[in-house]
């Protein structure tokens, strides 16, 4: 990672941090945000699961296990976020059956955090039936290894005098031990398939996509706090 993307990860990863505690310290935002997080794991698990069944046909039995195990591990993290959500008298919703027009609201605003990251790539080449495995490979890894830092840093800013946010804490901090080991056989993955100069570089490339896409949802959520404040005033 050259200097300038390094020094733009440390502030998008900075400010990303700065949201992500207020937003699950303050009980108003935590059900909400929550809430996010329980659509963003479950929906993975699909994703995982045709990713997996693809590499036990292409004959990489080690790598179907790994994403088998990976899917496994996602639905339980749902299910820590629902039950979390639960508890705060919240409904969990299914991502299988969110309205049509809310989706396609979503798909109109052209700039979510996916399409951001996923920048140059058409929606047809990152389905998990034909997406390149070194892409899946080097952005997924990028993004478990953020999650793990995200989810750890979350935990430690929820306070542990009452029951209900220690179990969410403890709950959320076995999450991110579970992102390290997806980032680690991700890792062991590009390495089975390709020297390692050929790793660093696709790590690097990813690791630009992703500096790109924080940097740019940094921008979006100071935008809607700043319209919130104008309205409020």
């Amino acid at each position: 990672m050259n200097l300038l993307t390094y020094m733009k990860h440390l502030a998008g990863s900075g400010a990303i941090a700065y949201y992500y505690a207020t937003q699950i310290r303050d009980p108003k935002t935590r059900p909400d945000f929550l809430a996010g997080f329980q659509l963003v794991e479950s929906s993975t698990v699909p994703f995982l699961t045709v990713l997996s069944a693809r590499a036990a046909a292409e004959g990489d039995a080690w790598l179907a296990e790994k994403l088998a195990k990976h899917a496994s591990e996602e639905t339980i993290h749902a299910k820590i976020f629902a039950h979390a959500v639960k508890q705060l008298k919240k409904p969990v919703l299914n991502y299988q059956i969110i309205p049509k027009n809310t989706k396609e609201s979503q798909s109109n605003q052209g700039r979510t955090p996916f399409s951001l990251y996923f920048e140059g790539y058409s929606s047809e080449q990152i389905q998990p039936e034909v997406i390149d495995w070194d892409v899946f490979m080097a952005s997924t890894y990028i993004l478990e290894l953020d999650a793990s830092k995200d989810f750890m840093r979350m935990a430690n800013v929820l306070p542990d005098n009452d029951p209900t946010t220690r179990s969410l804490k403890l709950g959320i901090l076995s999450i991110a031990k579970d992102e390290t080991r997806h980032a680690a056989y991700l890792y062991e993955a590009m390495m089975r398939r390709m020297p390692a100069t050929k790793v660093q570089k696709l790590v690097e490339k990813w690791r630009t996509h992703k500096v790109n896409a924080l940097l740019a949802s940094v921008g979006d959520i100071m935008q809607s706090y700043s319209e919130k404040l104008f309205i409020e005033e």
